[in-house]
């Protein structure tokens, strides 16, 4: 929107010096028909080009935002397989463990 508003009022300041630099200028003239609609047209030309930039604009931003999520979802299944690998090697060394020490016993008793 301030993209709209902004492109706006420059091509209306614009059509203004423009015609300001005609030999010919005054303010009686310019609230006539065809001032009037110079001016329209530049508003629409501004109201155009404007919402033509905000609509790439917030597209840009909209394809941001999705790789912030995706980037965050990935970061989050990272953190969740890590957990997982470091339980999983939790119970392997148990398992080790326990294995190591039945063996100890197994051996001590004969």
């Amino acid at each position: 929107m301030k993209n709209l508003t902004f492109v706006g009022i420059i091509l209306l300041a614009l059509a203004f010096l423009l015609y300001y630099m005609l030999p010919e200028f005054s303010m009686v003239k310019l609230f006539e028909p065809i001032s009037l609609m110079g001016i329209l047209a530049g508003i629409g030309i501004g109201l155009i080009l404007g919402g033509v930039v905000g609509y790439v604009s917030k597209g840009s931003a909209l394809k941001e935002e999705q790789k912030r999520r995706e980037y965050k979802q990935l970061i989050k299944e990272k953190e969740d397989l890590e957990r997982q690998a470091a339980e999983l090697a939790k119970q392997q060394q148990a398992n080790i463990t326990t294995t190591y020490t039945t063996q100890k016993e197994n051996t001590q008793n004969y």
